[in-house]
Parts: structure tokens; sequence; C-alpha cells
């Protein structure tokens, strides 16, 4: 089978990259620091508990703004998944282009390990010593 042609190959990495880039320029420009531009955690409003991603659309605000203090002090966590995404975005593309199929096999152990961080990192912040990771 010949090897797909390069623009064909970099569809599905572009096409991605410019979905989260829309999504990032959406929350730049409409500041969730305003109330009534986007929903309230439900979990927050009806328990008091931050989530894992209460913050997150703040933390993009700032990241997109260049302010990378106030991302991190509104949502640590997504700030570490900005970059995790960008690694994965920039092999993705890398392999794309030398017409390598990107594969993630992802074992279970990684999962187990994802839930466990996004777990302590939820417990913790709603700790009163875990305040500063807190919103």
């Amino acid at each position: 089978m010949p090897p797909r042609p390069l623009a064909r190959r970099l569809l599905a990495p572009l096409g991605t990259l410019a979905g989260v880039a829309a999504a990032f320029a959406y929350v730049g420009t409409v500041d969730p620091n305003e109330p009534g531009h986007y929903p309230v955690c439900p979990l927050l409003r009806f328990t008091g508990i931050y989530c894992p991603g209460c913050g997150g659309l703040r933390s993009a605000h700032a990241f997109v703004h260049g302010d990378l203090g106030a991302a991190l002090g509104a949502n640590a966590l997504a700030v570490v998944g900005y970059g995790v995404f960008a690694v994965v975005m920039a092999v993705w593309l890398i392999r794309a282009i030398k017409g390598v199929p990107m594969r993630l096999a992802v074992s279970p152990v990684l999962w187990w390990g994802v839930g466990a961080v996004l777990a302590l990192f939820t417990l913790v912040r709603n700790l009163p010593f875990g305040s500063a990771l807190a919103p």
C-alpha cells in the first residue's frame, strides 16, 4: 500500500490542534472571571468541594494572556495538562510528517496513576493545608 499524501496525514493532528486553539481563543476572549459567561461547576455548587477541573477555565484564560502565575494559581494540574498536550501534539505532528502512525497504547497502570493523581489533587486542594491549590 502506498503511503498517504502528507496533507492527508496531517489532517487529524492539525484538525485537533485547530479545535483546541479555537477553544483557547474563545476562553481567552470571553473572560471566565466575569460571572454569567460559563456554567458553575455542579460539584462546587451543590457540595462546596472543588473538583480537579475547578479553575480550569480561569487557568486557560490566564495562560492565553501569558500570566503563568495566575494560570498555576487557578489550576496547576490544568497547566501540567497543557504541557502534556503540547508534547503529545508535537510527537503526533512529527510522526505524521514522517508517515509513522500515531499509536497510544496506554497501560491500565498509567490510567490508575492518572486517577490517583486526580484524586489526590482533589483531596489536597479541599483541605486547609492545600488551600494554595484551590482556585
